[in-house]
């Protein structure tokens, strides 16, 4: 079957892209296809939940405008949809004076970003937030806030079945062939053609580029975010969010509190090397996947580089004793016995050749494909934003 636009990859970036095309061209021929049996079943549902609110991103970054626009349409869907969204708000507490600095950069950040509310607080003012936590001074950021996913996404999917998309899960993609006027794409069993393809596969999104003759220099790293629950008697010690200041050398935030938004507090995550790029809790590894990262140029560097950090996290891994170390620099009063072993995520970073972790949003053109290939945290929060924005980069390849 001939559709103008095939989007690879049904989680809420693949949705938000259907849902600009569908938008800004009604009546599009748009068709969304994954290898799974339901939509948003890797990062868009094995996460915290966190609409970001865009302090960490350097102003200027498709990241930073991004985030901030998508957690601004995120909020108005839900607001629409009538599905939770809570601004909850956060606080990112520094604990010793070596983070005062990165924590005033942070507020530089965010105002730069166009965040409002931001309040800078002492020791007192951290225990008037959080009476259970502690630290020198923190950055308030009231605009934070959690959000059901899954249930943005199936509403993403109802909604773009209405408008008259088509949905096609347990399609894996195999090959992509290009052709005069578009692109033939082929799962095991079925068959597409389509003027554009926007691939948008998250975890895999390198591995479908490759199959589209990109001759990409990213590499999808996965990592796996171990994530505890807190018991339900020590709740109470965890009013909103909690984070560390980052370590700025990594686009991970560090093990931090959330307060979901059906009320549970969730402990985490860590940031480990995944054995597989579906590596979750009880998931058995996949050990080819594994031989192919620690061949990889950019990750070989990349341990070079930050081995001793990443020893550190493999061994906060299978201690909870020392995970419940790390939980308590920010929330003393938390002990090992209130980690219960919770939920897992798999977050896709993309490593350059030189064994840089890369920050930023990466989409790249070729031909008539596009291709996200780097949209982790906080590509959730940001989705709506990345859609519209990739969106209108797939219209020029349709024309007028």
């Amino acid at each position: 079957m001939a559709y103008d636009v095939c989007i690879i990859g049904a989680g809420l970036v693949g949705l938000g892209v259907a849902r600009a095309l569908s938008e800004s061209r009604p009546g599009i021929g748009i068709v969304i296809v994954d290898k799974e049996a339901t939509v948003a079943a890797h990062q868009s549902s094995h996460n915290s939940g966190v609409a970001h609110s865009g302090l960490y991103y350097r102003p200027g970054s498709l990241k930073a405008r991004l985030c901030v626009e998508g957690r601004r349409r995120l909020k108005d869907y839900c607001s629409v949809a009538g599905i939770a969204f809570e601004e909850s708000g956060k606080l990112v507490i520094a604990t010793k004076p070596s983070e005062l600095e990165p924590l005033a950069e942070l507020e530089r950040r965010g105002r730069a970003n166009g965040l409002s509310g931001l309040t800078r607080v002492d020791g007192e003012g951290i225990r008037e937030l959080e009476p259970a936590a502690v630290g020198l001074q923190a950055l308030h950021v009231p605009e934070a806030g959690v959000v059901d996913f899954p249930a943005v996404a199936a509403r993403l999917a109802h909604d773009l079945l209405d408008d008259g998309a088509h949905i096609r899960t347990e399609f894996g993609v195999e090959t992509i062939e290009h052709h005069e006027g578009g692109a033939r794409i082929r799962s095991a069993d079925q068959e597409i053609q389509a003027r554009v393809v926007v691939n948008c596969a998250g975890l895999y999104s390198d591995l479908v580029a490759a199959v589209a003759g990109v001759r990409s220099q990213v590499r999808i790293v996965p990592f796996r975010g171990e994530y505890y629950t807190l018991e339900p008697e020590a709740k109470h010690l965890v009013r909103g969010l909690i984070y560390p200041v980052p370590d700025p050398r990594f686009p991970f935030l560090g093990v931090h509190f959330t307060r979901r938004i059906d009320g549970s507090v969730e402990v985490g995550p860590n940031a480990v090397l995944a054995v597989g790029r579906e590596h979750y809790r009880d998931a058995d590894p996949d050990w080819g996947e594994l031989r192919r990262t620690l061949g990889d140029r950019g990750f070989r560097r990349l341990v070079m580089k930050h081995w001793r950090t990443g020893a550190t996290e493999m061994i906060r891994s299978r201690s909870r004793s020392l995970y419940a170390r790390s939980a308590q620099a920010l929330v003393p009063a938390i002990r090992p016995e209130h980690l219960i072993p919770g939920g897992a995520g798999i977050r896709a970073q993309a490593v350059s050749p030189d064994g840089a972790l890369l920050d930023d949003f990466v989409i790249e053109e070729a031909g008539s494909t596009v291709h996200v290939l780097n949209a982790p945290s906080p590509g959730a929060t940001a989705s709506m934003a990345i859609g519209a924005h990739v969106a209108a980069i797939a219209a020029r390849h349709l024309g007028r």
